[in-house]
């Protein structure tokens, strides 16, 4: 089974994600200095607790629950 994220490393995301509109999970992971496996598996857990949400818009992309509006 897959270890569980720390909360540390869900809160930097929750704050990368604070700063920019929308993000790729592997601009997530390079932002926070981990792997993408690492990053996906706490963004994972961020959608189930709904404080993230995914955006499919040609490609998947993930924004703070809420935060993307799309022009």
């Amino acid at each position: 089974m897959a270890e569980q994220p720390s909360e540390e490393l869900k809160q930097k995301i929750l704050d990368y994600l604070g700063k920019v509109s929308k993000a790729k999970n592997r601009d997530v992971a390079a932002a926070v200095g981990v792997t993408k496996h690492e990053a996906d598996n706490a963004i994972n857990e961020l959608a189930k607790e709904d404080k993230v949400e995914f955006l499919y818009l040609g490609t998947s992309y993930v924004a703070l629950k809420g935060k993307y509006q799309q022009a």
